[in-house]
């Protein structure tokens, strides 16, 4: 009970109150085992957590430039963890994504969908 005005404590101290607050300043990214089997021809069945982003073409321009690492990845959305914390639609954005082997340039538009779900879809080759 908060008694002659006293301030409400944080409730979780020494986290994060707004989500991507803190992970900006991490300087490490998890990069899972399965990083290496992820090609320019199959990336659209791969999650792209952990791989380099950079946004080239978009209908916002304050979204092109951003660079960065994709930290989470929604049906519609990527994260990207830069020097700030961006959520950028996938439908509006081309994205240059670095792969072990080259780099992939690739329409958002094909992205849309959660990961697991891209398996299932046809893709034309």
């Amino acid at each position: 009970m908060r008694r002659n005005g006293e301030k409400r404590k944080n409730r979780a101290p020494g986290r994060p109150q707004r989500p991507g607050q803190k992970i900006a300043g991490r300087t490490w990214i998890f990069r899972g085992a399965h990083r290496g089997r992820v090609t320019g021809k199959n990336i659209v069945w791969h999650e792209l957590i952990g791989l380099k982003a950079k946004i080239i073409r978009a209908s916002h321009p304050e979204l092109v430039g951003i660079e960065g690492y994709v930290v989470d990845e929604t049906r519609n959305t990527l994260v990207i963890v830069g020097e700030k914390v961006w959520v950028v639609p996938k439908d509006v954005a081309v994205f240059e994504v670095e792969t072990p082997d080259c780099m992939v340039r690739i329409n958002g538009k094909e992205l849309i969908g959660r990961p697991e779900m891209r398996l299932k879809k046809r893709w034309r080759k």
